[in-house]
């Protein structure tokens, strides 16, 4: 073999060697295969997400209960609030306020029927204004009720205004309003108008306005208070009510349903404790009012004499001066009722029983 032929075999030795070392894959590189978590792996990180996520699953559910219980809370300091302004306006046109010894004298002659069923808590005279319902001529008298002009004259009636603490047992599920179910359902507040009705002056002699015009008496064998019966003072002849000057004592006809509307739901059925409220509120409240005996003397008017509640829950109560025609009325709703089917009232919990008062002056003072 020549010289030519072994410098050939060297250089295609020299080139395969060139070629397998540029082509050979570089061991030193990371290898491009992805593989999967251990069991191990997946462990912790479960564990890892369940210690993270369970305590701030624990916060949004905190908050929003909160969020809700705060929600509820509002709208029953609402609702409390609200009936307390319509009572008061209804209580601004009293001329003739019951305390508890007048409640308890005529309480058999107030509507009493499964609609009003409860207690009387505040029940009051009031002269009430009956817009254009006179006519000022004979033509005019079919229009009145509904005239905007100035042919029809206003005129002014008495009512008989009862504000009652209503409890319900029924915990149907057809009783929407007492949800969620199950437990007492709380108590609400009824209020029942028993009106006069207008007279017409245009004929003669005046006769009564009938039914079904709507200036007529409600119910239609309406009674009202008679002053001229015997009786020591204002208070005795009004609790005599409705005793009549021929010594009869007419029966009263229960309110249709519809005349019985719910001032206000969830009402605090709580027991009375010893310590709410005071023993000496009313007295407090009213300016410690006095009466005077038959030898001159004065003495003061008894808590229980003006007091009007019931006597084994605190949620609606009343004080009333029947002399000076003041009435200062209580509310405490029950927030807790509306998101659980027991709610007692308690110290711990009083921010979900808002209560709120109200005084008010009646009108005047009858026959005086």
């Amino acid at each position: 073999m020549n010289s030519q032929a072994q410098e050939k075999i060297v250089m295609k030795s020299l080139l395969r060697l060139l070629l397998k070392t540029n082509f050979k894959p570089n061991c030193s590189k990371v290898d491009r295969t992805v593989s999967g978590f251990t069991l191990i792996e997946l462990l912790v990180a479960m564990i890892m997400t369940f210690l993270i996520l369970t305590p701030l699953l624990g916060f949004v559910v905190d908050v929003l209960n909160t969020d809700r219980k705060e929600q509820v809370k509002s709208n029953t300091e609402q609702e409390v609030q609200a009936a307390l302004d319509f009572i008061a306006e209804d209580l601004g046109q009293a001329v003739y306020i019951y305390d508890k010894t007048g409640v308890d004298s005529i309480v058999d002659s107030l509507p009493n029927d499964p609609i009003t069923n409860g207690t009387p808590i505040l029940v009051f005279w009031k002269r009430q204004l009956m817009k254009k319902v006179l006519p000022t001529l004979a033509t005019t008298d079919a229009t009145c009720p509904n005239n905007d002009n100035n042919t029809c004259n206003d005129s002014y009636v008495y009512s008989l205004v009862a504000y009652y603490l209503r409890p319900d047992t029924n915990n149907s599920a057809s009783n929407i309003w007492c949800q969620p179910g199950g437990g007492t359902c709380p108590a609400r507040i009824t209020r029942y108008q028993y009106r006069d009705g207008v007279i017409n002056t245009n004929v003669t002699p005046p006769v009564y306005f009938t039914a079904p015009d709507p200036r007529a008496a409600k119910p239609t064998d309406f009674l009202p208070f008679n002053l001229s019966i015997t009786g020591a003072n204002l208070q005795e002849k009004m609790n005599k009510w409705p005793l009549q000057p021929d010594g009869t004592t007419p029966a009263i006809s229960a309110p249709p349903a519809a005349e019985v509307p719910v001032l206000v739901n969830y009402i605090d059925t709580s027991a009375v404790t010893a310590t709410y409220p005071t023993s000496d509120e009313c007295q407090k409240a009213l300016g410690n009012p006095t009466t005077t005996l038959a030898n001159g003397t004065t003495q003061a008017v008894s808590e229980a004499q003006l007091r009007i509640a019931d006597p084994t829950k605190i949620g609606f109560y009343a004080c009333v001066d029947s002399s000076k025609t003041v009435a200062r009325v209580t509310i405490r709703g029950s927030a807790l009722r509306k998101m659980q089917n027991t709610a007692n009232y308690s110290s711990s919990n009083s921010a979900f029983f808002p209560t709120a008062s109200v005084q008010v002056q009646g009108l005047g003072v009858l026959a005086q």
